[in-house]
């Protein structure tokens, strides 16, 4: 990708669907196995948060995470929906990175 950084907004959640956290990054390939092997401390390694389930890039750090504080204020619904639209299976999106 020309050595460009890309931002992420991405969601991750448990094995059976029950939690969803939203979160951002510039390496998506390291923070989906930070998340998978409890690597960070908090809300995603407390509700057992692994599986990648959606995610898009974005041009900046600035609209990455302006997006992802909107998303973080969405209703559970909202969030399902979107997910839905491009990962009804919710399979683990990581297992598809490069």
């Amino acid at each position: 990708m020309n050595g460009e950084t890309v931002y992420c907004v991405y969601i991750i959640s448990n094995e059976r669907d029950t939690v969803l956290y939203v979160g951002m990054t510039d390496d998506l390939n390291r923070r989906a196995y930070e998340h998978r092997e409890h690597l960070i401390k908090g809300f995603s390694d407390r509700y057992n948060c692994e599986k990648l389930v959606w995610f898009e890039g974005h041009p900046s750090r600035e609209s990455a995470f302006i997006r992802e504080r909107q998303m973080k204020k969405w209703k559970r619904a909202w969030k399902d929906r979107l997910i839905d639209e491009s990962n009804p299976h919710r399979v683990d999106l990581a297992e598809t990175l490069l």
